[in-house]
């Protein structure tokens, strides 16, 4: 599937209980897009768990720590709208072993992401709420 604001390549995933409730609306999976990093739900997400990986190597291998990271690199584009939901994120990033804030800038350095959302300004401002 193609991402409707830049029509780069998505990736679907389905979005653990845990975190479902940090997202908008009611999907049970949600897709990120390759090139912009857009966040988008997915009514029909693969029952598997993601390998998210082939969009950049700074998202762990561990699907535990990529979708948390995958669901916050979505909500950076309103960080005041979703200030709660992207600290619990963090957290669960954290938890599961990865450091996010790394994984950030390592994104941010990605020569194929090319975001609206300024990653390292983000970053900053993320460090923050650490």
């Amino acid at each position: 599937m193609s991402c409707p604001d830049c029509g780069g390549e998505t990736l679907s995933f389905r979005v653990p209980d845990a975190h479902r409730e940090l997202l908008p609306g009611s999907d049970p999976g949600a897709s990120l897009c390759s090139r912009c990093l857009a966040l988008r739900p997915a009514s029909d997400p693969p029952a598997d768990p993601p390998d998210l990986t082939p969009i950049s190597d700074a998202f762990p291998s561990n699907p535990e720590a990529a979708v948390p990271l995958a669901l916050l690199v979505g909500l950076l584009d309103s960080l005041a709208r979703y200030r709660s939901e992207i600290s619990t994120l963090l957290v669960a990033v954290e938890r599961a072993g990865s450091d996010p804030l790394l994984a950030i800038d390592r994104l941010a350095d990605d020569p194929d992401i090319d975001t609206d959302v300024d990653l390292r300004k983000r970053r900053h401002q993320l460090e923050q709420l650490l």
